[in-house]
């Protein structure tokens, strides 16, 4: 049986200092394990880890480097507690250097949501789901 968890997300980076800056710029603290060629970012639910793109597609086995331009078919999200807390994060990721795709507004299911791109053009979503429930950490264990 496959365990119901995701535990770490890895990122491969073209340009691993300026992506590291980025999520240092958002106030998130990294692990003991990190070097200067790898990065792990502690969070609420899952590690986030940041690797040279050209070590990773080497560790996963690939035989190319897959399209880094456009939209890769996968978001990230920051859950909040409270509707302005999207605006207010939204506000923080630009003075980051995040380039936000979608200003925060009210949702049609009900929530608070905005979009943003890091510098590498991960997709990240901050959102507000007013059926939301985190555990003490700040997990989110149901929505």
């Amino acid at each position: 049986m496959v365990p119901e968890r995701v535990s770490l997300i890895t990122l491969g980076a073209q340009n691993l200092p300026e992506l590291r800056k980025f999520y240092q710029r958002l106030g998130w603290s990294e692990t003991e394990i990190s070097t200067d060629s790898y990065c792990v970012f502690r969070t609420a639910g899952v590690l986030l880890s940041l690797f040279p793109m050209e070590e990773l597609i080497k560790d996963a086995g690939l035989e190319s480097e897959p399209s880094v331009t456009g939209f890769k078919g996968i978001t990230l999200a920051i859950n909040v507690d409270e509707p302005h807390q999207v605006d207010a994060v939204t506000e923080e990721v630009k003075a980051a250097g995040g380039r936000v795709i979608r200003e925060a507004s009210d949702a049609f299911w009900g929530g608070r949501t905005s979009y943003f791109l890091d510098p590498e053009g991960n997709a990240w979503e901050v959102a507000w789901n007013p059926t939301a429930v985190f555990d003490a950490r700040g997990a989110m264990i149901h929505f």
